[in-house]
């Protein structure tokens, strides 16, 4: 914009002064011919003009014209290839058919014989091509498209490889960015430019900002490892106690009548509940410290259906209906997949009201288990089903019978088997499933 915007003016300027010396040289060419023309009879039809019409407008490549003071022509007084631009009018400048015309009213010295010297009337029409003005100019604005189109390339050029030159130290930045985003790997660091600019001042607060980062990072995670060893550690502390408790209060519980055989059933039923938290904490902490379960290869069927006959042996108010049908052999712990199953079961019945209908499927593709419980209660809100797997999340109206752990234990077993948990809409009602790998040397 900027070079057009020079082009246009400068060759409106330009433009104009050509146009102006064009119109001032032809009128000075013309005034000087005035000064200098004599015409001198050499015979009685015949005149010697001077200086030579055409050698004087070659230069020009102008069109020169002489007429007698009554307009008739003068013989001899006309270049060659002149064209006819009329007889003249008067005095003055004007354009005609293509030609500016200068014409001047003179009276033109004539030497004779004895040198005596007469002023004869002529008029002189001096007349050069506009063809050739308009040429000048012509030429003028190619070479200023030319210039703004050269000029605009070279500065694209030349500022492309500025712009590329000093973004490069961006260009290393945002690289070095998605590569420790990308490897996750705090101890990388951005390459700091030579020059000390702002893109270098950024460079070092962005290191200065990994480097708090990964310090915060680091204590965070020596608080959570602190954490997991104090859960782990006091959960299995203190299932030797509970233990204990729990045998003494079955004790108590069978020996006393009436009231203290309730106070002793009452703390019994908490105990074991105590017992139950304590041992999904553990299960969390281990997990949580990636410490590997003991694999084998478990029978997924059998599995499930002992977890759903406990699960049913608990509750005479649900119709609970188990679908498991042949074997299906997985890579896992036991233990926590039995954990798994009865949490699903568990949780189906203790968010459901009485009568409601309870499905156990279990199923398999060529690569995988899968397990289905399924319910026709009142479901789960859309709104809280990214939660629900979460820890100590319980479900709207929970007076206190769940510990929000039964989920989240759910979630764990099954990413620490590599497989994964869903919950979808059963219209109405809500169904789990759990997606388990095959044991590696299950046919398939």
């Amino acid at each position: 914009m900027i070079l057009c915007t020079f082009a246009t003016l400068f060759g409106q300027l330009t433009s104009s002064r050509i146009r102006s010396d064009f119109i001032s040289d032809t009128a000075n060419a013309a005034n000087r011919l005035q000064e200098r023309l004599t015409i001198t009879p050499h015979s009685p039809a015949g005149y010697k003009i001077r200086p030579s019409l055409e050698l004087y407008g070659y230069p020009n490549n102008a069109a020169i014209r002489l007429f007698w003071g009554d307009r008739r022509p003068l013989p001899g007084g006309t270049t060659p290839s002149a064209p006819d631009l009329g007889p003249p009018l008067e005095a003055g400048t004007r354009e005609s058919n293509g030609y500016l015309i200068e014409t001047r009213y003179a009276f033109v010295r004539s030497e004779g014989a004895s040198a005596a010297q007469l002023a004869i009337p002529l008029w002189i029409e001096y007349a050069r091509p506009l063809e050739d003005l308009e040429s000048t100019i012509n030429q003028l604005r190619l070479l200023l498209v030319l210039g703004v189109l050269g000029g605009a390339l070279l500065a694209l050029l030349g500022g492309l490889a500025l712009a590329r030159r000093s973004l490069r130290p961006v260009t290393d930045l945002t690289a070095a960015a998605q590569e420790i985003a990308r490897t996750r790997d705090p101890d990388r660091h951005v390459p700091e430019p030579p020059t000390d600019d702002e893109v270098a001042e950024l460079a070092r607060t962005f290191d200065e900002m990994l480097t708090s980062l990964e310090a915060s990072r680091q204590e965070t995670e020596d608080a959570l490892t602190r954490q997991r060893d104090f859960v782990a550690d006091a959960s299995h502390e203190l299932r030797t106690p509970l233990t204990s408790i729990l045998a003494n209060l079955e004790l108590l519980s069978d020996g006393l009548e009436g009231e203290g055989k309730e106070a002793a059933s009452s703390a019994l039923r908490s105990s074991q509940r105590m017992r139950r938290i304590v041992a999904d904490l553990l299960l969390l902490a281990r997990n949580d410290d990636q410490q590997t379960a003991t694999q084998g290869s478990v029978d997924l069927a059998l599995v499930t259906r002992e977890a759903a006959s406990e699960a049913e042996a608990l509750t005479s108010d649900h119709l609970l209906t188990v679908e498991v049908d042949g074997s299906v052999v997985i890579s896992g712990d036991q233990d926590q997949l039995h954990r798994m199953v009865t949490n699903l079961v568990e949780n189906a019945v203790r968010h459901t009201p009485s009568g409601t209908s309870i499905k156990v499927r279990l199923d398999s593709s060529v690569t995988s288990a899968i397990l289905t419980v399924e319910d026709n209660g009142p479901g789960i809100p859309s709104e809280r089903r990214g939660q629900i797997f979460e820890r100590f999340v319980r479900h709207a109206g929970d007076s206190g019978g769940s510990t929000g752990l039964g989920l989240a234990i759910v979630s764990t077993v099954a990413e620490a088997h590599n497989g994964r948990v869903l919950v979808e809409d059963a219209e109405p009602g809500a169904r789990f499933v759990v997606e388990l790998p095959l044991f590696e040397t299950n046919g398939s």
